[in-house]
């Protein structure tokens, strides 16, 4: 790692999807991090012939950044691919990229992992259990409590819940649950986003936050008495607050994050308000990993019309909190001296 740039791992997710179109076109523009291609550089150079785009293909050597270049670390496809049609065949080659790169990140050799949308219907079908990529990177790792953050320029979301049906959230929304997803979230602003004192709000699980009782009480069993708690322990935690005016632009005014408490409650603000530039990041990990926050567009691989927006951002924002990451462990180091 000489090159002061971040070796950020790139993995391109569903080969017949449109992550190897987004890795072939972002890599045409000037970086200012080392992405490094976790995937079969046969299908990085089939992709880009398809979109008729230049592309020298390298093997990994973790220094610099050439438009037009990209630097591959080789994971070879089990199958032929062809655009916009999955197969339960190559699933096994979406994880082993999935597997290299954070294998990677934890031996140093990269400094975070990017991922692109995988189809969690086509590894399921595959007999391969998945809910998602956030779960998957919490057991790989052996991290107990993963928390799924997303961002766009003008906010940050963060869930309780992931990937679970709506009528098994309220069973799910536990003290010892949200006690332990506002440790990692109010952990994390400040480690990986360098906010001293961060200021999270609380959504409600209930229609009007319960409405005193009225239309639920996990407000007042659940989310109350935890929020209490963190707030005598010193985080700077409000709510729980109705979920229906929780993004309102005048609600956000000096507010570093909010919880959701289940993934569409959360997701709809944060897509209308940024979809082409929002980043999924996964708190509570040992290494740093930011996602694109769209699907596979199975409909738009191999067109040209696939947005890197979203792509561009996820590079800008792991390299952000490289950084970010690096500065904190040199002031902890310089502190416990």
């Amino acid at each position: 790692m000489s090159d002061s740039r971040p070796i950020l791992a790139l993995t391109t997710g569903e080969p017949a999807g449109i992550g190897p179109d987004l890795a072939v076109t972002l890599v045409q523009e000037s970086c200012q991090a080392c992405l490094v291609a976790v995937t079969d550089p046969q299908l990085l150079q089939t992709r880009a012939r398809a979109l008729n785009l230049p592309l020298v293909v390298e093997s990994f050597r973790g220094t610099g950044h050439r438009p037009g270049t990209i630097q591959v670390v080789p994971v070879p496809l089990a199958a032929d691919v062809v655009v916009g049609q999955p197969d339960i065949a190559n699933a096994g080659h979406v994880l082993s990229s999935l597997d290299r790169a954070i294998d990677g990140c934890l031996a140093g050799e990269f400094h975070a992992v990017i991922t692109a949308p995988v189809h969690k219907s086509v590894i399921n079908d595959a007999s391969i259990p998945f809910t998602g990529h956030t779960e998957y990177l919490a057991r790989r790792t052996g991290s107990s409590q993963p928390v799924m953050l997303l961002v766009t320029p003008t906010m940050r979301v963060a869930l309780a819940t992931t990937h679970l049906p709506l009528r098994d959230v309220a069973t799910h929304i536990t003290k010892p649950l949200l006690r332990a997803v506002l440790h990692v979230l109010d952990a994390d602003l400040r480690r990986l986003f360098g906010i001293a004192s961060p200021r999270i709000v609380v959504c409600g699980l209930n229609p009007h936050a319960g409405e005193s009782g009225h239309f639920g009480t996990e407000e007042i069993d659940v989310l109350i008495p935890v929020i209490e708690e963190l707030n005598v322990e010193g985080m700077r935690i409000t709510g729980p607050v109705p979920a229906d005016s929780a993004f309102v632009p005048s609600a956000l005014q000096g507010v570093d994050a909010v919880l959701a408490m289940f993934h569409d409650q959360g997701l709809p603000p944060i897509k209308h308000s940024g979809f082409a530039n929002a980043v999924n990041v996964t708190l509570g990990l040992p290494l740093i990993r930011t996602s694109v926050d769209h699907g596979t567009a199975l409909e738009l691989a191999g067109t040209g019309r696939a947005d890197v927006g979203s792509l561009r951002a996820a590079v800008a924002l792991a390299a952000q909190l490289v950084e970010v990451r690096q500065q904190h462990s040199h002031q902890s180091a310089a502190t416990s001296r």
